[in-house]
């Protein structure tokens, strides 16, 4: 297994690594530090979207993101699972790594670097919206799992934030049509809810759950560009997670649509995509659309209950959320940033949740120092992305343990063949991605000598995340 050091990447670039010619024309004009927005759907499914084929649902501001920039064809997330993908995203690094085994287990360690701190070395301001998961974000909070570690101990100057899920539409309210987790008698929401900057907020929480996010969202990206400071935004929509809830005017978009639990599930991705588009027409009339950076991709593929119900896809994959076959950690991925990457660009390289650390350094060309045996996992999407497909050497490792009935669901990821132990399984399972993406033949028989391989490949992967989990990286 290879594995990268971010300071080996900064070195990189230091050195003068390959730019394109608007990032070269930006530095001439006063190396004008890009903001960047991390967007992120809750269970969203690959095809959840209309620009992946889905002819239903309506997406037209996610359909503009994909053709204006980059599309991800082949990216993974770090677990099937919610927590553990965004501990990836935030630290370059597999959740294994710091303890983030499944949702609602742990939180993310103090020890860990994450983007926002990189960027609040670099003099931005950095700001969080939405659903957390990585731990408590009310200290007086008292639960079997986790513990106290909200955005604000991990490089964020303001967050809008709740521990976990809510529901789509009146977040502190329990839909009619619900019944599970968090549903009170009286009507109200008996679940997480939301906390700024360590203070429980009443207001303003009426409606689509998308947009009273995005209220909080535009207020800090307006008062960093009035300051004439860089931002950070990392925006986690709570949609289209369950509870599923859409308001009339969106459950009227989709009316005759069977089953009705699919009327509320569109009806949220629906409101969701029209905040992306009020958020990206905002920028355009602030002027900085072509110095911001907007990334968005799931946490996860659809969830299984929602499946199930005839609401939720994961198009031809094979699975769902809980699942590590191809529907359970192959998502929809964008990016886009006018005037420095190519628009309507399908980029076919192995891209993993975890990459979005080094590539957002390498992009932004951020400045940092790490300690040396601080191991990163991801790697530069930069190449792929202004260049051509590149051929990534490293596997992917996507994973989720619980303790309980033996549950442990592990898969690796190469350029052809996928490794895979199904949760619940001992027993391994090998895919030719290349000609069977769906994963419909186990070709283990046919390819032994490839099979080992990855096995041995797997083992040193979870020695590794072992090792730093028990201290090897930092003192916790």
């Amino acid at each position: 297994m290879k594995q990268l050091n971010l300071s080996l990447i900064l070195s990189l670039l230091a050195a003068g690594g390959t730019c394109s010619t608007s990032m070269a024309q930006q530095a001439k004009s006063g190396d004008k530090k890009p903001n960047i927005i991390i967007l992120l759907a809750d269970d969203l499914g690959w095809g959840d979207v209309a620009f992946n084929g889905n002819t239903e649902v309506k997406t037209p501001n996610l359909d503009k993101m994909s053709t204006d920039g980059v599309q991800f064809t082949r990216y993974y997330t770090a677990s099937p699972l919610c927590s553990p993908t965004r501990g990836s995203i935030l630290t370059g690094r597999h959740p294994f790594r710091f303890g983030v085994l499944a949702a609602h287990t742990g939180g993310m360690r103090v020890g860990e670097v994450t983007i926002p701190e990189i960027c609040q070395k670099n003099d931005y301001a950095t700001g969080f919206f939405g659903k957390w998961h990585l731990g408590w974000v009310e200290p007086d909070e008292v639960e079997t799992r986790g513990f106290y570690s909200p955005p604000w101990q991990h490089g964020y100057d303001e967050a809008f934030a709740t521990k976990s899920a809510v529901p789509t539409w009146n977040p502190t309210k329990t839909p009619a049509h619900w019944n599970g987790f968090g549903a009170q008698d009286d009507g109200s929401w008996g679940g997480s809810r939301y906390v700024q900057n360590g203070v429980v907020v009443t207001d303003n929480l009426e409606g689509d759950d998308s947009r009273v996010i995005m209220d909080r969202a535009i207020p800090f990206i307006e008062k960093a560009v009035k300051e004439e400071k860089p931002f950070l935004a990392t925006i986690w929509f709570h949609a289209p997670h369950e509870p599923v809830a859409a308001g009339p005017e969106y459950l009227e978009m989709y009316k005759g649509l069977e089953p009705e639990i699919k009327r509320h599930y569109y009806g949220c991705i629906t409101a969701m995509d029209e905040q992306i588009g009020r958020l990206r027409q905002i920028l355009r009339e602030m002027g900085i659309e072509e110095n911001t950076m907007i990334f968005f991709s799931s946490d996860n593929g659809p969830a299984d209950p929602l499946v199930k119900q005839g609401a939720a896809s994961a198009g031809t994959f094979r699975g769902h959320k809980h699942m590590i076959y191809e529907g359970g950690i192959r998502v929809p991925s964008l990016l886009v940033w006018p005037g420095n990457i190519e628009a309507n660009k399908k980029v076919n390289t192995r891209m993993c949740s975890y990459d979005y650390l080094p590539t957002i350094v390498d992009l932004a060309n951020l400045k940092f120092k790490m300690k040396e045996e601080y191991l990163i996992d991801g790697i530069s999407m930069k190449p792929a992305i202004e260049n051509s497909d590149i051929k990534r050497d490293t596997t992917i490792f996507s994973a989720w343990l619980r303790l309980v009935k033996d549950t442990y669901g592990k898969a690796l990821v190469g350029e052809r063949f996928k490794l895979l132990y199904p949760e619940h399984s001992k027993t391994p399972e090998l895919y030719d991605l290349q000609n069977d993406p769906d994963e419909k033949e186990n070709v283990i028989d046919q390819f032994p000598a490839v099979a080992e391989a990855m096995i041995q490949e797997m083992k040193a992967w979870e020695q590794s995340c072992l090792d730093s989990q028990n201290g090897k990286d930092y003192t916790y």
